[in-house]
C-alpha cells in the first residue's frame, strides 16, 4: 500500500487569486474629454460654435485686419456694393462692411458681460434662496416675480431711459432684465439636488452650509444654466441692438449693429446699409440657438 502511494504522481495544485488585481487605467486628459464631447455634437451645433467663435475672434482682432477706418470717408456717398466696397457705403461715405465687422467690438463684449453678470447674480441669489429657504427664499422670489411681470423690452427701455443713453447703461438695464431667469433656474435645481443622499451624507459628516452648497450642490446644477446662457447670448445681442435702434444704446458715430440698422431705416432704398448688421445679428442669434440645442442634447442626462 505504501509502495502504491509512493508511486502515485503528486497532484499539481494551481492556486489562483479570488480577486485579480485591477489593471491600471490612465485617466483621459481634459483635451481628450473635450474632443469626445465635440464629436458627439450635431453638425448644426458645430456650425453654430464656429460662427460664434468667428465673431469673438473678430471682436478681438478686427483692428489688425487692415480694413478701412469705420469712422472715416471711404468713397462716394451711398455707393452700391462693388469689388471696392463689398457692402457699399452709407450716407456719410463710410464702408459698411468695415463698420459691420467693427460692430462686433461693441455687441459681442456687451453680450458676454451681460450674460456673465446675469448668471453670477441670478445663480447666487437662486442658490441661496433654494438652500436656505424661509423668508430669504420668499424675498428673492418676490423680487423675481416683480421683475418678470414686466415685458423684457419695456423694462429695459425704462431703465435705459432713466439712466440715460449709452452702452454701459444699456448693459445695466439688460442685467436687470435677465438675472431673474437664472435665479429661478438655479433655485429649482438646488431644491432638487439638496434632497440627494450624498448631500445628506455631507451634512451628517459635519460639513458646513457653505461647503455643502458650493461643493456638493451647485456643481450639479450648472448644466441647465450653461445651456440657457448659450441661447441667451444671441437674445442679448438682439436686445442690445434694439435699444441702440431706438437711441437708448450706442450713440453715433459708433459702428454698433442696432444704430447702423437705424441709419439704414431712413434710407429704405439703399438696402445694403442695414443688410450687413442685420445679417450679423441673424447669424449670432441662429448660431446661439443651434449651439444651445446641441449642448442641451449632449449634457442633459434626462434627455439621453
Amino acid at each position: 500500500m505504501a509502495d502504491l502511494i509512493d508511486r502515485e504522481p503528486a497532484a499539481t495544485i494551481l492556486v489562483r487569486p479570488v480577486f485579480a488585481a485591477p489593471e491600471q487605467h490612465r485617466r483621459p486628459s481634459r483635451g481628450t474629454v473635450a474632443w469626445r464631447l465635440l464629436r458627439k455634437l450635431p453638425p448644426t451645433a458645430l456650425i453654430g460654435g464656429v460662427v460664434i467663435l468667428f465673431w469673438i475672434i473678430c471682436a478681438a482682432t478686427v483692428q489688425f485686419w487692415g480694413l478701412p477706418d469705420p469712422l472715416a470717408l471711404a468713397g462716394k456717398r451711398l455707393q452700391e456694393p462693388s469689388a471696392a466696397h463689398w457692402l457699399g457705403t452709407d450716407a456719410l461715405a463710410r464702408d459698411v462692411l468695415s463698420r459691420t465687422l467693427y460692430g462686433a467690438r461693441f455687441s459681442v463684449p456687451i453680450a458676454i458681460a451681460v450674460v456673465a453678470a446675469a448668471v453670477a447674480i441670478g445663480s447666487l441669489l437662486g442658490a441661496i434662496a433654494g438652500y436656505v429657504g424661509g423668508w430669504i427664499d420668499g424675498l428673492v422670489m418676490r423680487a423675481v416675480d416683480v421683475t418678470v411681470s414686466f415685458p423684457p423690452i419695456l423694462l429695459a427701455m425704462t431703465v435705459s431711459a432713466a439712466l440715460g443713453p449709452g452702452l454701459v447703461n444699456a448693459s445695466i438695464a439688460m442685467v436687470i432684465v435677465w438675472w431673474p431667469i437664472y435665479a429661478r433656474l438655479m433655485r429649482a435645481q438646488v431644491l432638487e439636488v439638496r434632497e440627494r443622499e450624498h448631500v445628506e451624507a455631507a451634512v451628517a459628516g459635519g460639513a458646513g452650509s457653505f461647503r455643502v452648497l458650493t461643493k456638493h450642490i451647485m456643481p450639479l446644477c450648472w448644466t441647465p444654466t450653461l445651456v440657457n446662457a448659450t441661447m441667451d447670448f444671441g437674445a442679448v445681442v438682439l436686445l442690445a441692438a434694439s435699444l441702440s435702434f431706438i437711441g437708448l444704446g450706442a450713440t453715433p458715430p459708433s459702428p454698433e449693429w442696432g444704430s447702423m440698422i437705424s441709419e439704414g431705416a431712413s434710407k429704405f432704398y439703399n438696402w445694403w446699409i442695414a443688410f450687413g448688421p442685420g445679417m450679423a445679428i441673424l447669424s449670432v442669434v441662429l448660431a446661439c440657438s443651434f449651439l444651445g440645442d446641441g449642448l442641451r442634447d449632449l449634457l442633459d442626462t434626462k434627455e439621453r
